[in-house]
């Protein structure tokens, strides 16, 4: 009787052994996109309006809902940190993250990155066309605005560059603190753009909440791909 042998397992099964903490990843974008969905369809069926406009109206002075809650000087730090999620700061933070990998001779992960902030543009700009839900309307706008609501862009893409680029630098570090220190600022960066468009009045919160979504999931997602891509990125 001729003697059974067992298939070798695939390369991607032998991928993961080497690199554990990959299928955790593809977890973390699945569960992610999964929770944005969702979020989309409540809102979709109009099932978050309730919870929208409670928080929305707590960052609002008690009987002035045109009058965001605390001094002038937060309605400032306001404005300065919803910049730090717009076109022209993110361009430059691109620009400077793709010439410095350039410089470094990391051209497919420069070539990659650009590509995955630009695609992620694109897609927030589709899936505002798509959902196409209206602004606030419960309270004066303190910046102006000139798209549709859903999902936030500010959100979406300081996630999509700023835990992108986090991510990537932190993999690069050999100290655990200076790893931690990165990506949480990256994190704290990406929370205080998409809580300003709240706290400013020209975002529902449910509109951040699913750009961090998925802004999380495709800088994730980028991830995954860089490490193919630049065997130098560890996961």
């Amino acid at each position: 009787m001729a003697e059974h042998r067992s298939n070798p397992p695939c390369s991607l099964f032998q991928s993961w052994r080497r690199q554990p903490l990959i299928p955790a990843l593809i977890l973390v974008v699945l569960g992610a996109l999964g929770g944005f969905l969702q979020v989309a369809s409540e809102v979709r069926e109009k099932k978050t309006r309730q919870f929208d406009e409670s928080l929305l109206l707590a960052m609002r002075e008690p009987g002035d809902i045109a009058d965001p809650i605390g001094p002038p000087r937060v309605e400032e730090i306001a404005r300065d940190l919803t910049a730090l999620g717009g076109v022209t700061l993110l361009s430059l933070v691109t620009l400077t993250s793709f010439g410095v990998s350039m410089l470094f001779g990391r051209k497919r992960l420069a070539w990659l990155g650009l590509a995955s902030v630009v695609a992620g543009s694109f897609l927030t700009d589709i899936l505002k066309s798509g959902y196409n839900r209206p602004r606030p309307e419960l309270v004066e706008h303190s910046v102006r605005v000139v798209n549709s609501s859903f999902p936030s862009g500010h959100s979406t893409m300081a996630a999509v560059v700023y835990l992108t680029l986090g991510i990537l630098l932190a993999r690069t570090q050999p100290q655990p603190s200076v790893r931690v220190f990165t990506v949480s600022l990256a994190v704290l960066l990406t929370v205080f753009v998409g809580c300003s468009r709240v706290y400013l009045g020209v975002h529902w919160p449910t509109d951040v909440f699913a750009g961090w979504l998925l802004g999380g999931a495709w800088a994730v997602l980028f991830w995954l791909v860089a490490i193919k891509v630049d065997p130098r990125i560890k996961s």
